[in-house]
Parts: C-alpha cells; sequence; structure tokens
C-alpha cells in the first residue's frame, strides 16, 4: 500500500481513529486529504467524485473561490466577539438572509440540531403567549421516519429505535403522524397543538418525496387550526432541488423556516431560524444564546454563500442537472434497483438488498457516497457538479449495479 509524504498510509490513519475516537460513524475507510470543487483526493493520491457533499453541506463544492476569499479576509481581522459584543458582519449577514428569503427575522444558531431546538423553543413560547395554551401543555406533531439532529430533545421525536436506544427518558410535547398523510396531521391536532414540523423531503429517511399537493395541503390544515408550520430545510434548502427553498415547489410560505449545512458553505458550522417579527420577535435577552452563534466569521462566509444564491442562473442548472441524471439512472436496466426518486440533485436509488457493498464498491470505482436507511444510496454531488462529470458518475453507478 502506498503512503503519503509523511509516511503515513489509509490503514494508519484508519488505526489511530479507531483507537482514540468514539465510535459513532461506521465511515467508508477512505482517508480524504484535499479536495476542490467536485472533487476529492485520499491520502494516497486517488481521485473521487464527491456524490455526498457533506450531506449537502458542500452545495458550493470543495474550496469554492468566493467563500474561500470571505473567510480569508475576515481571518485576518475578528473570528469571535461572542452576542455579550456586537460585531460590524452580524447585522448586515443578517439583513440578507431576512431579504433573500423574505421573513422579517432570523436567529443564527450553529448546527442543524441547533435550530431545530431553537424552532422548537419558538413555537412553544408562540403558542404559550399567543395562542394562548396551558403551561407546559404544548405539543408539536412531527413526521414518521424525521430526521432533525441527534440531541436528547430531536431524537425523542424519531421513530428510528436506533436513534433513542439507551438514551431516555426523552422531552415530552411531541405526536407523530405518517409523512405524506394529510388527514393523520387532521386527526392528531389538539388544542394544545402549536406546530407541524417536517422534512419537504426526508433525506436520511431515504430521499421520500411526498405526494404532489402534500405541502399546500398541510399549510392550509396549519392555517385553519392556528398551527405553526415549521419547515427543517437543512439538507433539501439552499438549491438542492432547484430552488432556494424545497418547499417552493409547491409556493408555500412556512412560518418558520430552519437552514443549516451548506448555509456555512462547508467553511465553518452556521444555521438559522427564520420567521417573521410575530414569532421570533417574542424572545427577550437571556430567553436563548450561544457562545458561538452570529460570529463574525461565520456571518462573513454565510454573507458569501447568499450571494451564490442569489445567482438566478444556479436553480436552472440544478433543475437541468437533475432530470438529466435522473433520466440516465431510470434508464439503467438493473434489476436490482427498486426505485429511483428525488428532486433537482437529491437522488435516492432504492435497493433489493443492502447499499453499502455498493457504496464500497463505486468508492473503489471513484464515486464517494453514502447508504442510508440500509437499502438506499444517496446521490447528493455539488450543486456546481459539471455535465460531463454526471454522466461519469451514471456510467459508474450503472457498471456498479449491473455486476
Amino acid at each position: 500500500m502506498s503512503t503519503t509524504e509523511s509516511g503515513w498510509s489509509t490503514a494508519d490513519y484508519v488505526r489511530l481513529e479507531e483507537k482514540y475516537g468514539a465510535r459513532i460513524y461506521a465511515p467508508l475507510d477512505i482517508v480524504i486529504e484535499r479536495a476542490s470543487g467536485s472533487w476529492v483526493h485520499d491520502v494516497e493520491g486517488r481521485k473521487y467524485l464527491d456524490c455526498l457533499s457533506g450531506y449537502s453541506a458542500m452545495n458550493f463544492g470543495h474550496s469554492h473561490p468566493k467563500l474561500l476569499r470571505a473567510a480569508h479576509e475576515q481571518l485576518e481581522k475578528v473570528t469571535l466577539t461572542s452576542r455579550a459584543f456586537r460585531n460590524a458582519e452580524l447585522p448586515g449577514f443578517l439583513a440578507e438572509l431576512c431579504t433573500t428569503f423574505g421573513y422579517e427575522m432570523a436567529l443564527p444558531m450553529n448546527t442543524g440540531a441547533e435550530a431545530v431546538e431553537t424552532a422548537i423553543k419558538a413555537a412553544r413560547k408562540w403558542g404559550y403567549e399567543v395562542k394562548g395554551v396551558a403551561a407546559d401543555q404544548a405539543e408539536i406533531i412531527v413526521c414518521s421516519n424525521n430526521f432533525h439532529g441527534r440531541t436528547i430533545a430531536v431524537v425523542g421525536m424519531s421513530s428510528e429505535e436506533a436513534y433513542k436506544r439507551n438514551f431516555g427518558p426523552f422531552a415530552p410535547g411531541f405526536r407523530m403522524v405518517p409523512f405524506g398523510d394529510v388527514e393523520a396531521l387532521q386527526q392528531a391536532i389538539t388544542p394544545n397543538t402549536v406546530g407541524f414540523l417536517f422534512e419537504p423531503i426526508q433525506g436520511e429517511g431515504g430521499v421520500i418525496v411526498p405526494p404532489d399537493g402534500y405541502l399546500q395541503q398541510v399549510e392550509q390544515v396549519c392555517r385553519q387550526n392556528k398551527i405553526l408550520l415549521i419547515a427543517d430545510e437543512i439538507q433539501v434548502g439552499l438549491g438542492r432541488t432547484g430552488y432556494r427553498l424545497a418547499v417552493e415547489h409547491e409556493g408555500v410560505r412556512p412560518d418558520l423556516v430552519i437552514l443549516g449545512k451548506s448555509l456555512g458553505g462547508g467553511i465553518v458550522p452556521l444555521s438559522a431560524v427564520l420567521a417573521d417579527r410575530n414569532v421570533l420577535g417574542l424572545f427577550n435577552p437571556g430567553d436563548h444564546g450561544s457562545t458561538f452563534s452570529g460570529n463574525p466569521l461565520a456571518a462573513a462566509v454565510g454573507r458569501a454563500v447568499l450571494e451564490l444564491l442569489n445567482e438566478d442562473d444556479l436553480y436552472t442548472g440544478v433543475k437541468q442537472s437533475g432530470a438529466v441524471l435522473m433520466e440516465e439512472l431510470r434508464n439503467m436496466q438493473a434489476p436490482l434497483i427498486r426505485d429511483i426518486r428525488g428532486r433537482g440533485l437529491m437522488i435516492g436509488i432504492e435497493l433489493s438488498e443492502s447499499a453499502r457493498p455498493y457504496c464500497e464498491e463505486l468508492a473503489s470505482e471513484g464515486v464517494l457516497c453514502k447508504e442510508t436507511h440500509d437499502t438506499v444510496l444517496r446521490i447528493t454531488p455539488p450543486l456546481t457538479v459539471e455535465r460531463e462529470q454526471l454522466s461519469w458518475l451514471t456510467e459508474r453507478v450503472h457498471k456498479v449495479l449491473t455486476m
């Protein structure tokens, strides 16, 4: 086995990580050393097309020059002030964030899970102070097969037992309904219901796309019952499906939008909750906070990301590339494939058996992707991926799935 200039091989890095790292992941044994655009290189010089994009955190690819420039310039000024003081980057970022998505206020955080927890707190506070729900009785309806993060409150509202095993007790106040079932949502509503939290497309759940019209119907149900519509756009938003937000596919405007992952450009953790003043305006000093939230480095990178998101040709390109990729994949004659689904450049290939061995085979062919829900190959390349690279990808997927 070849080695890096340091004399370390892939096996050396794996052994060191296995010895000292808590095993909360089961990664492919690819040790990435550098990356640019849609490509990554391992410590032994092999090159791979990145078709996971950091779970969509790398929507604009690796080392995008505009994002690197914004980070470098801010690194030479100031990186952290905490929210005990103001900084010169945050106000502009908040203004541009609200203008881009059409909301009155934004609350920045760091990780997606933090933003989900923030949205839950905001919805409950609104429920008590505006809707008039009795103290400690607020309920939020969630969907089965959801994935909103890994904190105790969030895993407690998951239907995946593996996420919850030996981590209880969990926070109360959540009801669960099947994803895509409007009637089940209506039946679950009580006078204590303050919000409906959902993903427009369930990414970790296996790239599950709801029936056409579902988003519009749940919006209508929430309006009729004075319930906050809360969209988790952490993985599917910011251009991934060919729209700024995936809910725009059906022209829906949630009361709260949760952003994360690629909002930080794959450079820094950055998330946010967007809402109008009637919701986020209820927060007072001391109600919520985080040392790194709104830090100037993240705000500077976030502003550069928003500039990229405001380029209209981005969305046309994603829609066209996604349509071509979906068509090429669906034209493959592979009995192993049970279904191919998705929108834009978020595609799931459901197999009739475990997808992990095929991820490993694809890696040997120079393609990096990851299985989800055991049988689904998730294909989410950077939104900047070139058409020829997608054809190259399709050839290798075809080779591996028809071996």
